[in-house]
């Protein structure tokens, strides 16, 4: 880069203040919080990643200097938004894996749920365990109780993508996955040991969601 289009040592104090100023804000927000979604947390989220990765590019324009944030966005997987700017409509695509860990406590847990039902017959194998419990349970209860069930947590995701209109009823239900475009998550979550590692090889590197996740938003 040119000295001529260098920013100049006032702009990148200019946007040092920029990012103090967001980061009172967002704990401003925080601490007045209403519940998990509170749209003001959200907002002063965006708004303190914009300012932080601001002053990143100056600081770094200026002074071949770099900060210690990781900022989300495209190099965290997600395109460019391209979904409507007021979304009347929402649709959120979760995926959970699960290792069959325990395949004998898998199925006798699932026995003691038919047991219940008086089924004597009950399932003998895991692919019929797991109809049962799926059946018989929230996805939410399993995810809180898999060791129960002999699960073993894998990868997990939450898209939230915005949709102009909710689709007509029964519309998507022979493909419900088939159009979901990445091009118009709203925000997203994601919880793998990989991060995990990742912060133990990067020492005191900050990483943005939760215990051994990570969630982008716009």
């Amino acid at each position: 880069m040119s000295d001529a289009a260098q920013p100049t040592a006032a702009e990148v104090r200019a946007a040092a203040e920029a990012v103090k100023t967001a980061l009172d804000r967002h704990l401003a927000a925080v601490e007045r919080r209403t519940g998990d979604d509170d749209p003001a947390v959200y907002e002063a989220f965006n708004a303190l990643a914009t300012a932080a990765e601001t002053y990143d590019e100056l600081l770094y324009d200026r002074y071949d200097e770099v900060t210690p944030f990781e900022i989300p966005g495209a190099d965290d997987g997600l395109p460019p938004y391209a979904g409507p700017d007021e979304p009347h409509a929402l649709s959120v695509l979760i995926r959970r894996d699960y290792a069959v860990a325990e395949p004998r406590r898998l199925v006798a847990q699932a026995r003691r749920v038919t047991d219940l039902d008086h089924d004597e017959d009950g399932p003998r194998g895991t692919a019929a365990a797991l109809g049962v419990l799926f059946g018989e349970y929230e996805p939410d209860e399993i995810a809180s109780r898999h060791k129960e069930f002999g699960l073993e947590e894998g990868d997990s995701t939450l898209w939230v993508t915005a949709a102009g209109d909710l689709p007509e009823p029964g519309e998507w239900l022979a493909a419900p996955f088939e159009q979901a475009d990445p091009e118009r998550i709203v925000c997203r979550f994601d919880i793998s040991s990989v991060f995990d590692d990742e912060e133990d090889d990067e020492g005191d590197d900050e990483t943005v969601g939760g215990a051994g996740g990570r969630g982008t938003g716009r």
